[in-house]
């Protein structure tokens, strides 16, 4: 039989599935998505558990979509899901997603979805003698997520540049150890460690410092423009580019997650408590989520410039963006950021 007489008989979609097949691929029905503990991914969970991403994703016309969260010790390993293609979007502070973007510059490369907030971090101590950087001693030790490149262990370098110049930035990497923020609160708290200090994020900071047995060491506001944007979530161009669609409907999501928090703050407290149970129960959650001072919750990128410049002055990227819309998608662009 002839093509011309096949293709008579033939449907036409049939036909087209066989001679087009790129032209109707489908995009992905699951959105993965990998995050540590802590209130700075609140918009995570909400956006989540208030099923915003399908919503989302049938209002673009997509098919039902399957959404699954997993949780992670560090930003880091969430770094290390993305690589892997074990996750589709992760989150961690500025210094892993900026690490990510530095090291992806091929075909599958990284880039920012859009920032959660801005929260500083808070370097926490129960050890009597030690009330500045000036106090520590090569004996003591300071628990950090993840030792390098997360904002604990950047910070920590920012702040020794500036306590003893340029040339010691790194006087306090070998006192930092790796833990996990509910692993380093419990250190703290439990006086059972060696580690008497934490360099954390909130709610475990607050909490600390609320027990009565810690003090506050500094801040990085004391390092670090007020307002900078401390959390991040970055996407591989395997999800982005595959699945324009889908990738749109959950950056709108988490836009919606935040605009939801501001306009709900106890019953985003409650579904905060819901995921990471506290003793100090949803009235405590809730006094965070309205104080500016720990938290503001905005995709606004503020001070990524900075972030960059700094890892790249003392060699932890390798690359320098040319301007702060280098680091994230298309979504991004019409932000005012900095």
């Amino acid at each position: 039989m002839s093509v011309r007489k096949w293709a008579r008989r033939a449907s036409v979609p049939l036909l087209l599935a066989l001679l087009l097949p790129h032209q109707v691929r489908a995009e992905s029905d699951t959105v993965r998505i990998a995050q540590p503990y802590g209130l700075v991914y609140l918009p995570s969970y909400v956006a989540v558990d208030q099923h915003m991403i399908e919503a989302r994703a049938a209002a673009a016309g997509l098919g039902p979509i399957k959404v699954t969260l997993t949780r992670l010790s560090s930003g880091p390993a969430g770094s290390d899901m993305i690589l892997a293609g074990d996750a589709d979007l992760a989150m961690g502070g500025f210094g892993p997603a900026l690490t990510l973007w530095d090291k992806t510059r091929g075909a599958n490369k990284v880039r920012g979805m859009m920032p959660l907030d801005s929260s500083p971090m808070f370097v926490v101590s129960t050890d009597p003698r030690i009330h500045s950087l000036k106090d520590f001693t090569d004996k003591d030790r300071i628990a950090v997520s993840a030792i390098k490149v997360t904002d604990q262990a950047i910070t920590l370098e920012m702040a020794a540049a500036k306590e003893w110049g340029w040339d010691q930035r790194f006087r306090l990497d070998p006192l930092t150890v790796s833990m996990s923020n509910p692993d380093g609160e419990a250190a703290l708290l439990g006086g059972l460690s060696e580690v008497r200090n934490q360099a954390t994020i909130i709610p475990f900071s607050v909490a600390e410092l609320e027990s009565g047995k810690a003090h506050l060491v500094m801040s990085s506001n004391d390092v670090m423009e007020p307002g900078s944007s401390s959390t991040v979530v970055y996407v591989s161009a395997r999800f982005h580019d595959a699945n324009p669609k889908l990738y749109a409907a959950t950056a709108a999501a988490f836009e919606d997650a935040i605009v939801w928090i501001h306009a709900h703050p106890h019953e985003a407290a409650e579904l905060y408590i819901a995921r990471e149970p506290t003793k100090q129960g949803v009235d405590w959650i809730e006094r965070m989520i309205r104080d500016p001072s720990l938290i503001s919750y905005s995709s606004t990128p503020r001070g990524m410039q900075e972030h960059a410049d700094f890892m790249y002055k003392v060699g932890t990227l390798k690359h320098k963006p040319t301007n702060w819309q280098d680091l994230f998608w298309e979504n991004m662009a019409g932000k005012d950021g900095s």
